[in-house]
């Protein structure tokens, strides 16, 4: 029977273990207690069906939880996500930290195209991380899936943590958990693994993964941020905007007057501007769909969810209704427009060009230099 003086948790997502309710946090049958990794329900059908599930942390619960780290001694490990990189930045983490030093891994790097020119995205990364107010120690570019650049943080984390424990943070669906278990692997004894998803909220309480010299790493439940697509977007279709495969350039010479369309979830208007070309950055799963812009509104009324899709029209309908932005390309500069969590385009010319971003309210739009 259930011991319920002792605190069991899961050992994919962190959560307290219960067996009273299937629909709650941390439900396990009573049978799967004997099993070994003791795991909750729904990790279970996360590995070994790959489950959706509903089930999320409270917002409240991980704040209160993420600012407790400035009261402990330790190392910060911010994960953030090289496809996604001003979505998945933590706003303020400084003001939860307090004083502890951050190492910034800027996972994913293994879907940027081979021909990658990796000093230029380092320094990228270096001035969107000083204009975003964020100190860190050290910056790595890594991919946690393919084994790129771990043996860096490695070394760098032996040489920053000085004997303190190690917390992971960072938004959904930047590789926390593919990154942890790296490190479960390779420098613990432990057997089991975090529970790896493309779904959010996959980890839900702290997860602590021994060292043996008696310190932890410490995995912290993502970020949910309203603000990237990803998380407007029913789940079912998270295999298809997020992309698992390096990604390849979509280019587009386009006249003014001429829209893009991306699927049904984003639309890119060249209102005014010397014909020129686009580079659109998505997954292979996103349609791209050219039309005039006079035509644009009427298509979109027609065709949602059909010709323009993903998502199917009952989905497209279920989302926020769609916001102007308006986007200066000034003439001698460089631009690309980030769709948060969908991707981003490159203006190729620096004429100049006046562009309108249709995407879901709340949905962040970047304006930022190149990063390739």
């Amino acid at each position: 029977m259930f011991d319920t003086e002792e605190v069991l948790r899961c050992e994919g997502c962190g959560a307290v273990l219960q067996l009273e309710d299937p629909g709650s946090v941390g439900y396990i049958p009573e049978a799967a207690l004997n099993k070994i990794p003791v795991v909750c329900q729904r990790c279970f059908r996360i590995k070994n069906y790959n489950e959706m599930s509903s089930v999320t942390l409270n917002q409240d619960d991980f704040l209160k939880m993420l600012g407790s780290i400035a009261n402990k001694k330790a190392l910060v490990v911010h994960i953030v996500d090289v496809f996604d990189f001003e979505g998945s930045l933590i706003g303020g983490l400084q003001r939860f930290i307090g004083n502890n030093p951050v190492l910034l891994v800027v996972n994913k790097i293994d879907l940027l195209p081979k021909v990658s020119n990796w000093n230029r995205i380092r320094n990228w990364v270096q001035k969107q991380v000083k204009e975003n107010g964020l100190k860190v120690a050290e910056t790595v570019l890594v991919s946690a899936r393919n084994n790129q650049g771990f043996d860096r943080v490695i070394d760098l984390v032996g040489r920053l943590r000085e004997g303190r424990d190690v917390y992971v943070v960072g938004a959904t669906n930047v590789g926390k958990s593919t990154f942890i278990n790296r490190l479960i692997r390779d420098y613990s004894d432990l057997e089991s693994e975090l529970t790896v998803s493309q779904y959010p909220g996959t980890t839900l309480d702290l997860v602590e993964i021994p060292l043996e010299d008696g310190r932890s790493i410490i995995d912290t439940p993502g970020i949910v941020y309203r603000h990237r697509l990803t998380e407007l977007l029913p789940k079912q279709y998270l295999k298809t905007v997020l992309p698992d495969k390096p990604l390849k350039p979509m280019i587009y010479q386009l006249n003014e007057g001429q829209t893009l369309f991306f699927g049904a979830m984003a639309r890119f208007d060249f209102i005014k501007g010397e014909r020129q070309s686009f580079t659109c950055y998505v997954s292979a799963g996103v349609k791209i769909h050219r039309t005039k812009l006079e035509r644009a509104d009427e298509l979109y009324a027609e065709h949602k969810g059909e010709l323009l899709t993903p998502p199917v029209l009952e989905d497209v309908e279920a989302l926020p209704a769609w916001v102007k932005h308006n986007v200066r390309a000034k003439a001698g500069a460089e631009t690309e427009v980030l769709i948060s969590g969908l991707g981003w385009i490159t203006v190729n010319n620096k004429s100049g060009a006046d562009l309108v971003v249709h995407a879901p309210r709340g949905v962040k739009i970047a304006v930022r230099t190149p990063v390739l």
